[in-house]
Formats: structure tokens, sequence, C-alpha cells
């Protein structure tokens, strides 16, 4: 595997120098972190509310019934709002370029995953690795057939019974499935303290930028 020039990719053995001061290199821009974090509040509104609508301890303890599906509901209309929105953003559309390709890198990063490698240099990944692509892809798709089967259930003149009743039980199972690979995705990232400090603030330490991501070209200035 050959690395991006400016980037070295850590050998077995190999201890990294402390980072120095002004070490930090942009990630994300303001307008990328924005969307991420409404986006992910829209989210969030939509799982706990479906778990107060189906729960019934949960159901019991918050009462206002009306009230959660009307938040449940609204919150999954806006839920691809911040995206369409952020699409003004080139760094955003050059983000979903990049998450929307699969290279042969991506495949020895999936393998390594599968095989729990740890190995240096055996995860090469450019600025987003494979697990955050097939992450990205799935969520994406989740949620676009969550929205449509909760239209059809919200607006019941849209569709036959017998399609209401299907889109009932896809959108309870496929809740569930997004719960929990949404619980997985947070668990990384509590996980990695400098990942989640690039999508708070829009820089990482360019010491784990090559470490982790050693194919991701440092952004020019």
């Amino acid at each position: 595997m050959t690395s991006t020039p400016g980037w070295a990719v850590p050998t077995a053995g190999t201890t990294h120098p402390p980072s120095e001061p002004g070490s930090r290199i942009r990630r994300f821009t303001t307008a990328e972190r924005w969307v991420h974090r409404t986006t992910a509040w829209l989210v969030l509104v939509c799982v706990a509310t479906a778990a107060c609508l189906y729960v019934p301890q949960l159901a019991q303890l918050v009462g206002r019934r009306h009230l959660v599906v009307t938040v449940h509901e609204w919150s999954g209309i806006l839920t691809f709002v911040p995206l369409l929105a952020g699409l003004v953003s080139r760094a955003l559309r050059a983000d979903l370029s990049r998450l929307n390709r699969f290279g042969p890198h991506d495949r020895q990063w999936l393998r390594a995953a599968l095989r729990r490698d740890r190995a240096p240099g055996s995860r090469p990944a450019g600025k987003f690795n494979a697990g955050q692509k097939l992450y990205a892809a799935w969520i994406a798709g989740g949620l676009l057939v969550m929205l449509g089967t909760g239209l059809l259930m919200w607006f019941t003149g849209l569709a036959p019974l017998v399609w209401r009743t299907g889109a009932t039980f896809v959108h309870d199972w496929l809740a569930l499935a997004v719960g929990i690979v949404l619980a997985g995705h947070m668990a990384k990232a509590l996980a990695d303290p400098e990942a989640r400090r690039g999508m708070r603030t829009g820089s990482v330490e360019r010491l784990w930028a090559r470490t982790e991501h050693p194919l991701w070209r440092e952004p020019e200035k």
C-alpha cells in the first residue's frame, strides 16, 4: 500500500512523537457540523418519542400521547431539511461524494475490521473509513424508508389499508434497527474522543489524522 504524500503510515513498533501546539488540521466546516448536529437532534427526538409511543412504561410516564405523536411526526418530516439546506456548502457536497465512493482500500479496511486486526497500516482509510461509509449509506436509506412509511401511516388517504398495514410493520421494525445502529454509532464516537472533537470543533490532531486516515490528503490552507 502506498501512502498519500504528507502522511506517514505507521509501521509495527512505531511510537508517535507527542503532538506539537498548532498541529491541528481542519476536518469539517461550520456548515457540515451544523448539518450533523441538527440532524442528530432531530433523529434523537424521533427515537425518543417513538420509545414513548411503543414502550408502555414510558407512555404512562410521559402521557400527552397526542403531543408526543405530533412531535414525532414533525421531527421525522424535518430530518432531511438540514441536509438539503446544507447542500449549498461545497465542502458538504465534497464529503458526500467521498462517502459515496468505495475503493480497494475500503475492502481492505473491512477485511481487517472483520478479523479485528488493529495492526498499524492494516486499515487504510481516506477522510472516511469503510465503516463510516457503510453507516452513512445504511442510515440514509433507513431514514428515507422511515419517512415514506411514516407518511403512509400519517396520511391514511394516500394508500389502501393493506399498504398501510405493511408500512406500519416495516416502520416499526426498521425503527428498532435504526435505534440499535444509532446506539452502535454513538458507542464508536464515545470510544474516539478526537473524532468527537473533530465534529465539535471542526479540527483534529494531525497525528490522529495520519494514524486513523492515512490516505486523507491534508486540506489546503
